[in-house]
């Protein structure tokens, strides 16, 4: 009994050391982990630390949004090349021009003639707005649509008609390279849309429609028409086919309609100077019955044919104001020139069915240069009948330009229309956009 009371005795100083020694390990264990939460909760808390994460996850997103964005550009790009619009990239372009013109003739008395001969003289007083919109097609190609206002006076003594703004006139224009170029006008074409030689520009712009739109027969509304320009080294030629509703007097049952041929070749001469030759054939067309509105007679073989039979019918003769319904033609001859870099003469003269007592002309010099004062004056006649000087004009203005887009014009126009003698005041401003 006394040794197993000794052992017992010995035994427990040992478990006690073991005991200690287990616990200081573990307390040792509990406290190194301790310490490594402390770090890394103490590294995730700092603000430097949490900025640099921020900036790799940053960086990992622009990155990802950058290879989205590339392959969306690769696409689109292929796409544009393959299959994109005819409108693609390609802008709207607002061309405008308000023109008012004022008249105050110096006479004591005014009369029916006086009237008459400045209506022949082309001074038109009111107010005329036109504004122009075009968009490029196929990188080459142009698309214009053209609305037209007016307010004019008639007869110069107190009558005023107007028209507010409305669609005048679509164009596509198709450029085959620098040398080939065709136009279609399904609605208010003119002749001028394919002169080459037509300045668009208000700086050259005189007071009366002899020294503004140059020939009568490129400025007549011809309905709907087609054209073709061909350039060749320093010669321009176009051709143009229209086709026009005609008016008829009351008492015809019927429609008609007129077939115009126009054509011009354009010679660059030596120093800036522009010789033209243009002609116009016009055929009318009387049909008994009623078309549509798109409907138009074709047979352009047999113009002489119904031309006879029309003459053989009994109805009475069709004719509206000055227009009959035989063929007719104008010839015309236009030269331009500038003599230097601010001045320019220009002239013209048109003859209807070679006929050498039914002609108009005008001889125009002016200043188109930007600067703030100019100048112009012009020369004009209409022979008609038997007098040889039935109708003779002159005018002279001075140009101060307030802006590149805004020009005021006083001058006189002076009229010699058979026995009347008319002089005028007038004052010309164009703004344009």
């Amino acid at each position: 009994m006394p040794s197993s009371s000794s052992n017992s005795v010995k035994m427990d100083p040992l478990a006690t050391v073991v005991e200690g020694v287990k616990g200081f390990a573990k307390s040792s264990h509990d406290w190194v982990n301790g310490l490594l939460q402390r770090r890394h909760n103490s590294s995730h808390r700092n603000p430097i630390e949490i900025l640099k994460r921020l900036q790799r996850e940053s960086f990992s997103d622009l990155m990802k949004i950058r290879d989205r964005q590339d392959k969306v550009e690769r696409l689109l790009s292929f796409y544009g090349k393959s299959k994109g619009s005819p409108f693609q990239e390609a802008g709207t372009h607002v061309r405008g021009e308000v023109d008012v013109l004022g008249a105050m003739l110096l006479m004591g008395e005014v009369n029916q003639e006086h009237c008459d001969a400045m209506e022949r003289a082309g001074i038109r007083t009111g107010i005329n707005s036109k504004f122009i919109f075009e968009t490029t097609v196929r990188g080459k190609d142009n698309l214009a649509v053209e609305f037209v206002s007016d307010q004019n006076g008639r007869g110069y003594l107190g009558d005023v008609t107007g028209t507010p703004l409305s669609l005048a006139k679509v164009s596509y224009k198709a450029n085959v390279g620098d040398w080939f170029s065709a136009i279609a006008i399904p609605m208010g074409a003119q002749f001028r849309d394919v002169d080459v030689t037509t300045d668009f520009s208000h700086q050259g712009k005189g007071l009366t429609d002899l020294s503004c739109f140059g020939p009568p027969l490129l400025n007549q509304h011809n309905g709907s028409a087609i054209g073709l320009t061909v350039r060749k080294s320093n010669i321009v030629a176009s051709l143009a086919h229209s086709v026009s509703r005609l008016g008829l007097p009351s008492g015809f049952d019927g429609i008609g309609h007129c077939f115009s041929t126009f054509g011009q070749v354009v010679c660059q001469l030596p120093g800036r100077t522009k010789v033209s030759v243009l002609g116009l054939h016009e055929v009318p067309k009387l049909s008994s019955c009623e078309s549509g509105m798109l409907s138009v007679p074709v047979g352009f073989l047999t113009h002489h044919e119904a031309s006879d039979r029309m003459d053989e019918s009994s109805s009475p003769p069709l004719r509206t104001g000055t227009q009959g319904i035989v063929s007719t033609g104008s010839i015309a001859l236009k030269l331009d020139s500038e003599l230097d870099e601010y001045t320019r003469l220009g002239g013209w003269i048109e003859m209807k069915n070679c006929n050498p007592k039914n002609v108009r002309w005008a001889v125009n010099l002016s200043d188109i240069s930007d600067d703030e004062f100019g100048w112009g004056m012009s020369l004009g006649g209409i022979i008609e009948g038997p007098k040889n000087w039935d109708h003779f004009q002159v005018e002279s203005y001075l140009k101060f330009n307030m802006s590149k887009r805004f020009s005021l014009k006083p001058g006189l126009a002076y009229v010699v229309d058979g026995n009347s003698r008319t002089m005028a005041l007038m004052l010309r401003s164009n703004w344009s956009l």
